[in-house]
């Protein structure tokens, strides 16, 4: 009996091992906080081309992976534009990044991209991705997918912006928000990580539902 009770005990804890080790390689995917802002040379619907210097002088960075067509994007774009407008004079840029394939979704193509901010007037760059590289190299998600950088461009949130973005009428928490206030008042980011709620990423070649496999849930 003693002998069956260690047996289990062991097991119990290559489990735990494995478990930790699996979350890890998984959440690889994606930029983990801590880390240093990837750079990208990426064309914006305002005809010029942006690089992560670009935003040197912005105190603070968001960078946040969207597309024209996605309901979760959409339906929270006017909520972001808010959060943009209310922490602009405090020093904070938002960047967008449009990675989704055009072919899947040919409403996502530059063209589009342009019509919308010509449209929507968002108070944000919105760049193209169109090898899709930078949303590799971010491990981006979903769109939307939201990543938070403070003065030394180091990672401090990842995530969603808030927790019911296909209809803010529902909305209880702004994540993005509260990371902001927190940053900007000098305050420990008190939820660094979330996982991000929206569409997929639309992969070139793939099917519009395909993720990689390494892509998975930040929290489990």
């Amino acid at each position: 009996m003693v002998k069956s009770t260690t047996v289990f005990k062991l097991t119990s804890c290559v489990q735990n091992d494995f478990i930790d080790f699996l979350k890890q390689k998984i959440m690889a995917f994606t930029l983990g906080i801590g880390s240093q802002a990837i750079d990208f040379n990426l064309p914006a619907t305002d005809g010029n081309t942006y690089s992560l210097n670009s935003f040197s002088n912005s105190k603070y960075l968001v960078i946040f992976f969207t597309c024209n067509h996605c309901p979760y994007v959409i339906g929270s774009d006017e909520v972001t534009r808010k959060t943009a407008e209310k922490y602009a004079p405090l020093g904070v840029t938002f960047v967008a990044i449009n990675s989704n394939s055009k072919n899947t979704y040919p409403e996502d193509d530059f063209q589009h991209m342009v019509e919308r901010m010509e449209q929507h007037k968002f108070p944000w760059k919105y760049l193209y991705d169109e090898t899709q590289e930078v949303a590799l190299a971010y491990g981006a998600l979903r769109t939307p997918h939201f990543y938070v950088f403070g003065e030394e461009r180091k990672l401090v949130y990842t995530g969603r912006g808030v927790d019911s973005p296909r209809d803010t009428s529902k909305m209880t928490v702004n994540d993005l928000d509260r990371t902001l206030e927190e940053l900007t008042t000098g305050k420990p980011i008190s939820v660094p990580v979330t996982n991000p709620i929206g569409c997929n990423v639309k992969w070139e070649g793939k099917d519009k539902h395909w993720m990689p496999a390494d892509a998975c849930d930040l929290v489990w």
